[in-house]
C-alpha cells in the first residue's frame, strides 16, 4: 500500500474505550489509566469511555462483552492484570473473548520491554486481539509499559486497525 494512503487511514476517527484492571486504583491514583486516556487523546482519538474494573474474572468478561457489542466502541485498551499473580485474570479472559490473535502485539512488546527492564520482560502476558470486530489491546499495569505499548506499537497502527475491520 502506498505511504499516503497507509497514513489517512491512520487519521480515520477513532473510539477507545480504556479499562483499568485492578483491585487497588482508583479515578485519582490509575496513572495508566490516565496515561492512556492523555495520548489517545492527544493523538486525536475520542475516549468512548473509561472505567475501573477489580480483578475479578466475571466482571472483566462483562465488561469486554459489553464493549465488544457496542458499536460506538472501535477499540478496547486495558491495563492490569496480565502479571502471574493468582489475582492477575486479565490475559485469561481477553483470550477466552478473542476471536482473531494479534501474536506480534505481546510478542512485539516483550521484545521492547526486554530492551528496558531485561529479563523480566518474560512475565508479561500482554496480549491483543479481535473481540468480533472491536480491537483488544492488553497491556500491563505499569506506566512505563503502557507507554511503550502505545508509542511504540499501538497508536502507529491504531486507526490503520480500524480501518481494516470497517473496510476490510
Amino acid at each position: 500500500m502506498p505511504a499516503p494512503q497507509h497514513a489517512a487511514q491512520k487519521s480515520i476517527a477513532v473510539s477507545c474505550a480504556v479499562c483499568t484492571i485492578s483491585d487497588t486504583r482508583t479515578e485519582d491514583n490509575d496513572r495508566s489509566g490516565a496515561l492512556i486516556r492523555e495520548l489517545l487523546t492527544d493523538a486525536g482519538y475520542v475516549i468512548h469511555s473509561y472505567v475501573i474494573i477489580k480483578d475479578d474474572a466475571d466482571g472483566i468478561m462483562g465488561h469486554l462483552q459489553q464493549l465488544r457489542d457496542d458499536p460506538a466502541c472501535d477499540v478496547i485498551l486495558c491495563t492490569g492484570g496480565t502479571g502471574i499473580a493468582t489475582r492477575d485474570v486479565t490475559t485469561d479472559v481477553a483470550e477466552r473473548l478473542i476471536t482473531k490473535r494479534l501474536d506480534g502485539f505481546g510478542e512485539l512488546f516483550r521484545v521492547k520491554s526486554y530492551d528496558q527492564i531485561g529479563p523480566g520482560a518474560m512475565l508479561s502476558r500482554a496480549v491483543g486481539g479481535l473481540v468480533g470486530d472491536t480491537v483488544l489491546f492488553v497491556m500491563p499495569g505499569s506506566t512505563v509499559a503502557v507507554r511503550l505499548a502505545l508509542e511504540s506499537l499501538i497508536l502507529p497502527e491504531i486507526g490503520h486497525l480500524v480501518y481494516l475491520l470497517r473496510e476490510g
